[in-house]
């Protein structure tokens, strides 16, 4: 273990505490308990923005051996609340490592707690559901730290989008000195558009909470890329002219982004749409949809989905607390595409007569597996039938 025999405490909204070592910043947090269960891929899952206002438990025991560098970051900084692992690697092994993950976390604010069971928390939320807990490494009383978590707000009606998305537009690529990573944002992952294809569609990202894979992917494919934030009204959207738009990915419950499925709305047969996890959702609610709260969420990167289209089965990324109801979609104008094949939620789906669709999953997977970024190019494909 590391943290230098710092204690800290782990507490449940129901009374469970789990004590450990402290191995990031000082202080307490409290936030809703997920678990992730992909092996690698620790420094991309705290700095994706949809992780906003949860405490993230990895299931592999060991995490931190590669250590962190300034290339994997998915936005300008860390968001997850804090970070529950069964062991920190104390050392970083790796010819790309700029530092510890112990370092990175102090670095960044971030709570953190190794020397937790996580194999007995994970199956906790599994049957109980995901619930609230807290973090602290200064509090001796875990008895006090559950009376800080059980008056934490739920995720159920939070909106986070409005603390992630950017404050004003930008394009990407993007060069400016390290403001959305760690060093350039334009780094070895990121290879400009202009070296696979020139720019071709314009297409407008409404950032819930973007990841910068999504980012990189669309320009690899020739796209000349625009970042809005996510309050952008749907006339301001459309005086760009873009000849589609991705809605993002993001954090929160979607039914509390009001301003974005209004939004939304105004963009529905105007413009191609494709809707990426919270996006998806909020496509969902702004067909006149539902959608619910997931009894634990998918979080993770060995999630099963099934093209209904082609029967093909994908191993995809996830990161996800809620589900869209398509069958709540009025006038049977959605169909479903994908389904998850672990629970049968909603995966993909897609409008019978306009240029929309979207997925549940992660197609740009960072980490991966890297199964579904074909998404990207039935995107383009659709752009091209459109703009023929």
């Amino acid at each position: 273990m590391s943290g230098n025999g710092r204690p800290a405490w782990l507490v449940l909204e129901d009374g469970t505490a789990f004590k450990g070592r402290a191995i990031g910043a000082e202080g307490q947090t409290v936030g809703e308990v997920v678990f992730n269960t992909s092996l690698t891929g620790y420094q991309e899952i705290l700095t994706d923005p949809s992780y906003k206002g949860q405490l993230v438990c990895m299931t592999y025991p060991h995490i931190g051996n590669y250590g962190v560098n300034e290339e994997d970051v998915e936005s300008h900084r860390p968001w997850a609340e804090g970070f529950i692992l069964r062991e920190c690697s104390p050392m970083a092994s790796n010819f790309r490592s700029q530092m510890a993950l112990e370092v990175y976390l102090k670095q960044h604010g971030i709570m953190a707690i190794d020397g937790v069971d996580t194999r007995a928390l994970t199956l906790k939320l599994r049957r109980q559901g995901a619930m609230n807990g807290g973090i602290s490494t200064i509090e001796p009383d875990p008895a006090r730290v559950l009376e800080k978590v059980r008056f934490a707000p739920s995720m159920v009606g939070a909106d986070f989008v409005k603390d992630v998305t950017c404050e004003k537009a930008y394009e990407w690529p993007i060069k400016s000195n390290g403001e959305f990573g760690m060093g350039n944002s334009e780094s070895k992952r990121s290879t400009p558009h202009s070296a696979f294809h020139a720019p071709h569609w314009h297409v407008v990202v409404m950032d819930y909470g973007v990841k910068h894979n999504i980012l990189r992917q669309l320009a690899s494919l020739g796209c000349y890329v625009n970042v809005v934030p996510a309050a952008t009204s749907a006339r301001e959207v459309l005086a760009m002219k873009p000849d589609g738009v991705v809605l993002s990915n993001g954090p929160g419950d979607p039914a509390a982004v009001t301003y974005g499925i209004e939004a939304i709305r105004g963009l529905i047969g105007r413009v191609p749409l494709l809707g990426i996890c919270l996006g998806h959702q909020l496509l969902g609610l702004a067909f006149g949809g539902k959608t619910y709260k997931l009894k634990f969420g998918h979080h993770g990167g060995n999630h099963p989905v099934k093209d209904l289209t082609t029967g093909k089965v994908e191993i995809t990324a996830q990161n996800h607390g809620f589900a869209v109801d398509v069958e709540s979609i009025p006038d049977n104008g959605v169909e479903l595409t994908h389904i998850n094949l672990n629970d049968k939620t909603v995966e993909g789906m897609r409008h019978r007569e306009l240029p929309i669709f979207s997925m549940q999953y992660h197609p740009e997977a960072s980490p991966g597996p890297h199964d579904s970024r074909y998404v990207f190019r039935r995107f383009l494909d659709l752009l091209e039938g459109v703009h023929a």
